[in-house]
């Protein structure tokens, strides 16, 4: 399966008093992932925001099997679930590099809607053909 990458380092200011990294970095990292997909893939979704496109996350979760600490280097990777009407469905693996090897330090799940503004409403609308299409390749099987 081909993943869509996202390579981070831990800085200090992502961790908490015991020294592993807080829990809701996790999510910060899957918008991070999700917004340099757009920006290297999709860059026409810029113009679109500002032309009345909103994209909504729906919904997010991050299940943890292990842990972080500052410097270390971890490998954000998201899939495509499934693309149904107006949403679209991610999923994340993070994979802590040790000594060559990824290991899988947690799982996260992202649901995210397409609307479009409308006075004081959003209307949902079918995801854009060129996200639809560039997120295509990285459909999970």
């Amino acid at each position: 399966m081909k993943r869509f990458e996202y390579l981070h380092t831990v800085s200090f200011e992502e961790t908490n008093l015991i020294g592993n990294v807080y829990f809701a970095n996790y999510l910060k990292w899957q918008g991070i992932c999700r917004e340099r997909f757009l920006q290297e893939k999709a860059p026409g979704v810029l113009e679109d925001i500002q032309n009345g496109l909103a994209l909504v996350t729906i919904s997010c979760s991050c299940n943890y099997f292990g842990e972080l600490m500052a410097f270390d280097k971890v490998l954000v990777g998201m899939y495509l679930l499934g693309i149904q009407q107006n949403k679209v469905k991610m999923r994340f693996e993070y994979l802590k590099m040790v000594d060559g090897e990824n290991q899988l330090v947690a799982e996260g799940f992202h649901e995210i809607g397409f609307f479009m503004k409308n006075e004081d409403k959003l209307i949902p609308i079918v995801v854009p053909s060129y996200i639809h299409n560039e997120l295509g390749v990285y459909l999970a099987g």
